[in-house]
């Protein structure tokens, strides 16, 4: 199957990075490459463009796609939780600035044997990276009741979580589920159908997809390590689709942004806590007419901060310049 993937926000994205010719920006989830080709068309030779993804696929197409452009181009197959040992590894200090685009991609849900997908008949895999071992079928055939109730219910927000996990207890004490089709059809006979809930199994293959690849869990550090590699003003622009995933970046974003952090009671700070960013307005939605054209966009929010200087780093900053 040709890697598909219509990128979210694209124009926004691109006003949001305010991209200098020669910049350097870091896109740390490739996917087709996407954003990342339109970022490197606004690069010229002194540019560079830096992509990092997981998935083979996905640096495969990305290969191809961003082939011909006049800046250079930097592709690394690797996790976005790892972009220190990356730009060391290439030598880079600092970037103009960074993108995620988080979550599964489309080449990735509608590939049938990748497993992402309850529409999809095909083995319980869910894996982003397949060189990672922990598979959906381990989770949901080795996970005791206690552990699957809880990833149901924190990553899936599933108000069945307690009787599915139960089910899914008893029916592999029968036989162990293999395949997506098995586990929609036990969910599809635990709970019930609402009219706008969606589809019942849903939440629980988000759970499952998210347990599976440690996607929430790996989302601060990485956001504050990017912010720690920007220049002074260099922007971070994020693109999240559920809201787990917003939760924790606009956390994030508000404690790089402020200063004191101390408990409100505390007298004087103690914390000599800085603040790194500037958050520039409230998160972006897409346009009615994107969702028209692409219905997976109509979860996303996109939220946009740029890199600044406390004052004492301000002055270290001009005399390191001069």
């Amino acid at each position: 199957m040709k890697f598909q993937h219509k990128s979210v926000m694209l124009a926004e994205v691109l006003n949001a990075l305010d991209i200098k010719p020669n910049g350097i920006y870091l896109d740390c989830t490739l996917g087709g490459g996407g954003h990342a080709r339109a970022i490197g068309e606004r690069l010229n030779a002194g540019g560079l463009l830096i992509g990092i993804d997981q998935d083979e696929d996905a640096i495969n197409a990305a290969t191809e796609n961003l082939s011909g452009l006049a800046c250079n181009v930097k592709i690394v197959r690797g996790n976005f939780s790892e972009l220190d040992t990356i730009l060391d590894d290439l030598g880079i200090d600092e970037l103009d600035g960074v993108t995620f685009d988080l979550g599964v991609s489309s080449y990735q849900i509608d590939t049938a044997q990748r497993g992402f997908s309850y529409m999809n008949n095909a083995p319980l895999d869910m894996r982003m990276d397949r060189r990672r071992i922990l598979t959906a079928r381990d989770v949901i055939n080795s996970y005791d009741e206690d552990r699957l109730i809880k990833i149901f219910r924190e990553y899936g927000e599933e108000r069945f979580a307690k009787r599915i996990a139960a089910a899914l207890c008893r029916q592999r004490k029968i036989a162990a589920l293999e395949t997506t089709g098995e586990l929609v059809k036990l969910i599809e006979q635990t709970v019930p159908r609402t009219k706008n809930g969606g589809h019942p199994a849903k939440r629980i293959f988000q759970a499952i997809r998210i347990e599976v690849n440690g996607e929430l869990e790996i989302l601060a550090d990485s956001i504050k390590k990017a912010v720690n590699r920007l220049k002074p003003g260099g922007r971070l622009a994020v693109i999240t689709f559920h809201s787990l995933e917003d939760r924790i970046i606009k956390e994030t974003l508000k404690t790089l942004a402020q200063g004191c952090i101390c408990p409100k009671n505390f007298p004087v700070c103690v914390c000599n806590h800085k603040a790194t960013l500037k958050i520039l307005g409230k998160a972006h939605t897409p346009s009615p007419e994107e969702i028209e054209l692409n219905s997976r966009a109509k979860s996303a929010k996109l939220r946009i901060a740029e890199k600044i200087l406390d004052e004492t780093s301000k002055e270290e900053y001009h005399d390191n310049k001069t």
